[in-house]
């Protein structure tokens, strides 16, 4: 019993952002065919081009000559033209034109190549590919996540950015035990703390809490849609993707919750809502303001870590509640070894019952 409230330490060790993986880029309709739109992930900036037959890439967001940025151009729908002296590169990164250059003065265009991101597309969300050596990108094992059954866009989406490393936002949106205190709604929980107790396995690249239903004082807008008692599953999976799916009769809600850094001091949240609800359409007011506020509720609490943050404590981890959180760092590192030692990676998460007071 006492080593159910063994202190887990998490240490400077952990603070790395995770590479070779695929990585929440921006939601499809972000981005129309013609357009490109500049951004930044894991430091480094990027400009997303769609070509007149939609299809999406990635480069890098500096032309190799005298460094401005493409996205200072303009973009034809088939090839990008830098500002400065009209280098042109087509959506894959290949410089096809430099106009200074005479007739006699034959080149390999092929030098001036912009490095290119592998990019993939599906149920309205776009996803980036970030390797750790960009001159040799490791090939993509992992796939992208996707939620069965539906084909197409989600319904909502909110965009949030969030002042914090990439960690702190993945463990806060994970979190069991702050919603009492964090999400104060009528709407939401009662106030009133139960014992939770939920059966987790393990799943690719992460971990799943097993189908439950839904206490009636939990998620009381689920109430709203009838046809029964909400049942919910909720998983997890690296580098930063949640994805939590209510039943409720025979109509699904589908929420993917994703995080990308920006920076170490920067990271972007994004939230998509899916439902085979065909009358939710005229809710969607109310749950885009219910979605902000619960958004916004985590992203103040993370504000307010940093102050903290800022004279890099210890953070010390309690068991049960903070297992997730243990978990996510686990798996982390287990990735990382297992794309530098060039082996399968090894899931080191084993099924087991949790319990915390929320």
């Amino acid at each position: 019993m006492c080593q159910r409230w063994t202190k887990l330490v998490m240490t400077n060790n952990d603070n790395f952002v995770l590479r070779n993986t695929w990585y929440y880029a921006l939601p499809s309709n972000h981005i129309k065919p013609g357009m490109m739109v500049s951004r930044i992930f894991l430091g480094e900036p990027v400009l997303l081009v769609r070509d007149q037959d939609g299809k999406v890439s990635a480069m890098r967001d500096i032309c190799p000559h005298r460094a401005v940025p493409l996205s200072c151009g303009r973009f034809n729908g088939q090839e990008v033209e830098c500002c400065y002296h009209g280098w042109r590169f087509n959506p894959a990164g290949r410089c096809t034109a430099i106009p200074s250059l005479v007739e006699e003065q034959q080149i390999d265009l092929s030098r001036f190549d912009v490095q290119s991101y592998p990019v993939r597309e599906a149920q309205g969300n776009i996803w980036i590919y970030m390797a750790a050596d960009n001159s040799k990108p490791a090939a993509p094992e992992m796939e992208i996540p996707v939620i069965p059954g539906f084909n197409e866009q989600p319904q909502l989406v909110e965009v949030v950015r969030f002042p914090c490393f990439i960690d702190h936002a993945v463990v806060g949106l994970m979190d069991p035990a702050h919603s009492p205190y964090v999400h104060r709604a009528w709407w939401w929980r009662n106030e009133q703390l139960h014992e939770e107790v939920k059966q987790f396995d393990a799943s690719p690249y992460g971990f799943t809490m097993r189908r439950h239903l839904l206490p009636d004082n939990g998620g009381r807008l689920y109430w709203l849609i009838g046809g029964g008692r909400p049942e919910t599953e909720i998983s997890f999976r690296l580098p930063g993707v949640r994805i939590e799916e209510t039943t409720i009769g025979n109509h699904r809600v589908v929420n993917l919750t994703a995080v990308t850094p920006i920076s170490d001091t920067e990271t972007e949240v994004t939230f998509a809502i899916y439902w085979t609800v065909p009358w939710m359409k005229f809710l969607k007011p109310l749950i885009r303001v219910v979605a902000q506020s619960f958004i916004g509720q985590d992203r103040t609490v993370v504000e307010k870590q940093q102050i903290g943050l800022k004279y890099n404590p210890v953070l010390r981890l309690i068991k049960d509640s903070d297992i997730q959180a243990q978990w996510y760092y686990q798996l982390k590192r287990e990735y990382a070894r297992s794309v530098a030692e060039g082996r399968e990676f090894v899931n080191p998460v084993k099924g087991q019952i949790l319990r915390w007071r929320a």
